[in-house]
């Protein structure tokens, strides 16, 4: 079935690729199903060309045992959407206090651990988990982020943020985290794999890590690759192009943590992806309920839906010319796989159309997540066709 459908996706001009494997997601299931499910959160993935999805551990209750670990891997085969594989918490809750057993967790199917939203404050709370996170064979997935320096903050910290009269997160927090946790993971031997960077600073400090030999891996999502932080004033043009339309300020859409940064730090960002400093680019999927979102802009819960969007965000910064297809592709397959330790699927793969346009809207997108910027602006590129272990699981007719 596989060779058909490639043979005939070349005919018809169509790009084939591995199935892509994300490595940061948010399904909200349980405790937030008015956000997003296992199964609609799995099938939009699909529609993003996601075979594999990684789901956090923010959910109510925290993913910190075994049994919830067992229970979401559970759902996730009931959805028969994409693969589900269960990131598990750092600590006890996600408190930050007493590490969860890394180990039993790991045994009960568990991929990495992380506290997502909630980094590990405590320097030596976060060296004992780098090493039981090597014990059990498994990343730690790290939100680089000093909570002390981006209190209060509601998008990045500049001329923008100043602008607007919105308090900031300075690049600071990211990159003081982001020397910590390497500094740490020298000291460990842990794998650690640093989540969303968003700063030039941050894709430095990992540069000379890599070159000095540490074993650290790191990731950037689509809208660290396409939007500024002039999209919470109200531009809507992408970070390679010039003008373009604009909107009114302070849309929620645009709220997310880390904050949109500057149109070098973009730059900075796809830098590191095309040189191997990113290994990965995954989408921090963050779905919300309208009633999280139809606030105040300094109200309004942190988050981007991204599933459907990730691909025409990618591909307008090749045609661009900011990277190329086959550094992004392996960001989305190959670079995620090892940052898991994992072998890529062999059966799996996805069938996009790079030249069709169309529209995102609330009603079209599969995710109950609509929180995203991109409602009502044109897009180009979508993803056809997606197969799972062979199965053909989400197949788009176009006119």
């Amino acid at each position: 079935m596989l060779g058909d459908l490639k043979r005939d996706a070349e005919k018809r001009g169509l790009l084939t690729a591995p199935g892509f494997i994300d490595l940061h997601a948010h399904l909200r299931e349980p405790g937030f199903e008015e956000s997003e499910t296992i199964a609609t959160g799995s099938r939009a993935a699909l529609a993003g060309g996601f075979t594999t999805i990684c789901a956090m551990p923010n959910t109510e209750p925290a993913i910190d045992s075994p049994g919830l670990v067992a229970e979401l891997i559970a759902r996730g085969e009931a959805a028969r959407a994409a693969r589900v594989l269960p990131i598990a918490a750092i600590t006890r809750g996600r408190n930050g206090k007493e590490l969860a057993d890394l180990v039993e967790l790991a045994a009960a199917g568990a991929v990495a651990f992380s506290d997502d939203g909630s980094p590990v404050a405590d320097a030596r709370l976060f060296r004992n988990a780098l090493e039981y996170a090597r014990a059990a064979g498994r990343p730690i997935l790290e939100h680089p982020q000093d909570l002390t320096l981006s209190a209060g903050g509601v998008m990045h910290e500049g001329v923008v943020s100043a602008r607007l009269g919105l308090p900031g997160m300075p690049a600071a927090a990211e990159e003081s985290a982001v020397a910590r946790d390497l500094a740490l993971a020298k000291l460990t031997g842990g794998r650690l794999h640093l989540s969303h960077l968003s700063t030039a600073g941050a894709v430095e400090l990992v540069r000379h890590a890599k070159a000095g030999g540490l074993a650290v891996s790191a990731e950037v999502t689509p809208h660290h690759l396409a939007l500024t932080d002039e999209w919470v004033a109200g531009s809507r043009a992408l970070a390679w192009e010039d003008g373009g339309p604009r909107v009114a300020p302070f849309h929620t859409a645009t709220k997310v943590n880390p904050p949109l940064r500057t149109a070098a730090d973009v730059r900075a960002c796809w830098a590191g992806l095309m040189d191997g400093t990113i290994d990965a680019i995954a989408t921090d999927h963050a779905p919300h309920a309208s009633i999280r979102k139809d606030v105040e802009y300094q109200e309004a819960a942190f988050g981007i839906s991204v599933f459907e969007t990730a691909i025409p965000l990618l591909l307008a910064g090749v045609a661009a010319g900011w990277g190329t297809w086959e550094r992004v592709v392996g960001a989305l397959t190959a670079g995620p796989a090892r940052v898991l330790g994992i072998e890529l699927p062999k059966n799996d793969l996805v069938v996009i159309d790079p030249k069709v346009a169309w529209t995102p809207t609330a009603t079209s997108l599969r995710s109950l997540g609509k929180n995203t910027p991109l409602l009502g602006r044109s897009l180009t590129g979508r993803v056809v066709a997606a197969v799972v272990d062979g199965e053909l699981r989400h197949e788009l007719a176009l006119a």
